[in-house]
């Protein structure tokens, strides 16, 4: 059976080592010649997951029709804004039984699609294929075998559970939910909280201004979820609370620590440049809020976190905008629709 990971950022290469280490035949795609030859040669991906070996197993492409070719299953962990131009490069490659399976974590601009829905417009024939794959796993734990935890999303029962089986392993637990929307949306949204918590950190703030971030955060990506048909428990899940506690709390995280770079006083196009790999929330806030907006649905975290990258708002007079909102209940939709005061 082989396997095919397109994609070889950090994240990439972590699924393809989880791959092989259970599968003969996985091949990593990179674009890059210099990165593939690299990776030959070292068994390593030296410039995004370093002193992480990969198995025999592994091989590498920068033929991109190649590698999928025959393929039962595609993991396109390429960057959001990636994944429709990666999908129609190998839209005619694509075996008519192959899965397909997205790791990327974003909407698309301008549309404000998933990723499954991308996939599904630009490969027609794999629309009832197409899982998505989301929380809590940093790459450089992954890589590490540190015991992980993650979910598989597809709306058909039975892909889902076979994707399950191809990529779970003892020390990377996978389980299976229906909801794709709310699994794709939690795991994009969460970005746009962990800027803000980094901003708060680079601010000098402390637990308990992150802690607020945090728990306020949820409520406002469950809110604009469920508007766009998520299941209110999916965030309360791995893709949901799970990553957001992940993402806005870890070392690992380019998101916090461009939140960090931005109260430090770097502009957005600073922060792209200093970073490695491609900050995701920066484009989730600007799709997140753009939707809110559609929906009519209230978000202050994330119209703030949008006026600080898209207008030059500081983030200390954001923090201090949303601390001092006019007062309101803590869940609004229990009060007014659930129980009522005494």
């Amino acid at each position: 059976m082989k396997l095919a990971v397109i994609g070889a950022g950090s994240w990439g290469t972590a699924i393809a080592g989880v791959l092989g280490q259970q599968h003969e035949h996985v091949v990593l795609w990179a674009r890059n010649e210099a990165l593939v030859k690299q990776m030959r040669e070292a068994r390593q991906n030296q410039q995004y997951l370093p002193d992480v070996n990969l198995p025999i197993t592994v091989s590498y492409s920068e033929n991109i029709n190649e590698a999928v070719a025959n393929a039962h299953l595609i993991v396109i962990a390429t960057p959001s804004q990636a994944v429709r131009a990666t999908a129609g490069k190998i839209a005619k490659s694509v075996a008519k039984d192959a899965l397909i399976l997205t790791a990327a974590k974003g909407l698309e601009l301008p549309t404000l699609k998933r990723m499954s829905q991308v996939i599904a417009e630009t490969i027609p024939a794999s629309a009832d294929r197409i899982a998505a794959l989301s929380g809590p796993s940093h790459a450089e734990e992954v890589g590490l075998r540190f015991p992980t935890t993650t979910v598989v999303a597809s709306p058909v029962r039975r892909v889902a559970e076979k994707i399950q089986d191809l990529i779970m392993l003892p020390y990377f637990r996978v389980y299976t939910n229906p909801d794709i929307i709310g699994v794709e949306l939690g795991g994009a949204f969460k970005n746009i909280i962990a800027l803000g918590a980094g901003m708060i950190e680079g601010l000098g703030f402390g637990d308990n201004t992150k802690a607020a971030l945090m728990t306020r955060g949820l409520a406002e990506i469950s809110r604009l979820g469920i508007a766009m048909g998520a299941q209110p428990l999916t965030f309360a899940g791995l893709s949901g609370v799970g990553d957001l506690i992940v993402t806005c709390t870890s070392r690992h995280s380019r998101n916090c620590r461009a939140g960090i770079l931005l109260a430090q006083g770097k502009t957005v196009q600073q922060v792209e440049t200093e970073s490695n790999m491609v900050v995701e929330g920066i484009k989730a806030t600007q799709a997140a809020y753009e939707l809110s907006k559609q929906l009519e649905i209230e978000m202050p975290i994330t119209e703030q976190i949008f006026l600080t990258l898209y207008e030059g708002k500081s983030p200390r007079e954001a923090v201090a905008d949303l601390m001092t909102r006019v007062k309101t209940h803590e869940v609004e939709e229990v009060v007014f629709d659930k129980i009522k005061w005494k």
